[in-house]
């Protein structure tokens, strides 16, 4: 492995430079037709960096060159990290996957499960079959959700991880929680959630401090992430990208959550920034098998635990098969995983890991290429699903 940010002879790492050109020109042609202000990308094959460009905007209204070194709100590309925070705590002894979330955090002990048509009142609700565990959170399906459906129980949950922790301490959010019931009995169905603020907050309980300051000391600081934190810190302002300020499919006004304050609790699922070359050190990290430069975050059988498919046969996937490309995955601890080489529109191999955020950001590991891949910009809105069926396409077909 190593540190450096040069790029090498992408040739010695098994890239054709005249395919990785194709990257180059696609991108070039997504900024130029409005579907993308200006990203960066940077790609490790055998731990060394084969490509590292920035392209377009950092600001697209003021017409700023995009740095490599932008800070990017990368939303849901936290709940891997989160993920990473609560095994280093499971190796230690001091929590276990198979544990209920109850004994950590004892007010959500109490919750219930909605029945059919639930509008979250008491009398519609019935016990749940078995505990809410650790491992339910990190792969969603504690029965928790994002409130993005059309149940009137969908209605009334917190509709995204920001969204609660601008409202929230951590401690109100457990409150409210709990007051709700839960959309399905745990493990009975997958459905993308507040599962990994949970999380977060559990590793707050069993650690004794906050989630930031674990993650920057046990994450971030050995890894030499020096970017990547929860906040964007003032000093650094001038490299925080921005969006189109409309999207570009729907032509809706575009914003996205502000990354420049921290929210009322670090909110696991969402609330972390980061840069593009901080975060594939993140992403070789996992590729190596937990360890970078001679420093360990995670035992190589934590990392396969990790990234195997950690839904069982009769869990109902139907919510994961509906978001784009994600055909032909499971879902492990924090990350989708590729259970084949087809069926999805990702063009991809078998073993490989990754997640995105809302914002737009993208990561994606391939053990069997032992190929990192990260790529930071803020694209909300649908477009992001064809820039990540995009990049999968660009930067396998650069491979010799």
């Amino acid at each position: 492995m190593t540190t450096a940010s040069e790029v090498e002879d992408p040739q010695s790492l098994g890239f054709s430079p005249d395919r990785l050109q194709r990257i180059r020109t696609a991108l070039a042609a997504e900024i130029a037709n409005g579907a993308l202000p200006g990203a960066v990308l940077a790609i490790s094959r055998a731990g060394r960096l084969a490509f590292y460009e920035a392209f377009g905007h950092l600001d697209p209204e003021a017409r700023t060159p995009m740095p490599k070194d932008a800070l990017f709100s990368i939303a849901s590309m936290t709940k891997p990290m989160t993920a990473v925070g609560a095994l280093m705590l499971f190796e230690e002894g001091r929590l276990m996957v198979n544990e209920p979330v109850g004994k950590y955090l004892p007010q959500l002990a109490r919750m219930r499960v909605g029945t059919p048509g639930c509008d979250g009142s008491p009398a519609q609700t019935v016990a749940p079959l078995r505990d809410v565990t650790i491992q339910d959170l990190m792969r969603h399906t504690a029965g928790l959700s994002y409130g993005r459906g059309s149940t009137p129980l969908h209605a009334i949950y917190p509709s995204g991880s920001a969204w609660a922790a601008t409202r929230w301490t951590g401690a109100e959010f457990l409150d409210a929680l709990s007051a709700l019931p839960l959309h399905y009995q745990p493990g009975a169905s997958w459905e993308y959630s507040l599962g990994l603020d949970v999380l977060g907050l559990v590793i707050e309980a069993v650690a004794g401090m906050l989630l930031r300051e674990f993650l920057d000391a046990r994450v971030f600081k050995p890894l030499a992430m020096h970017d990547t934190g929860f906040v964007v810190p003032e000093a650094h302002l001038g490299r925080y990208a921005q969006p189109l300020p409309h999207d570009p499919v729907t032509r809706e006004p575009q914003t996205l959550r502000d990354g420049t304050r921290l929210h009322k609790f670090d909110c696991g699922g969402g609330c972390a920034v980061s840069t593009a070359l901080d975060y594939l050190r993140f992403a070789q990290m996992l590729g190596n098998g937990g360890e970078l430069d001679g420093v360990r975050i995670l035992g190589r059988k934590t990392v396969e635990y990790m990234t195997a498919d950690h839904i069982p046969p009769e869990t109902d996937t139907a919510l994961l098969r509906e978001y784009p490309n994600l055909d032909g995955y499971g879902y492990g601890l924090g990350v989708a995983v590729r259970r084949g080489a087809g069926v999805s529109g990702l063009m991809s191999s078998s073993g490989e890991f990754h997640w995105a955020g809302s914002t737009g950001t993208y990561f994606w590991v391939d053990p069997s290429e032992d190929l990192e891949v990260v790529f930071m910009a803020h694209a909300p809105g649908a477009i992001r699903y064809y820039h990540r069926q995009l990049l999968h396409a660009l930067v396998l077909q650069a491979i010799d």
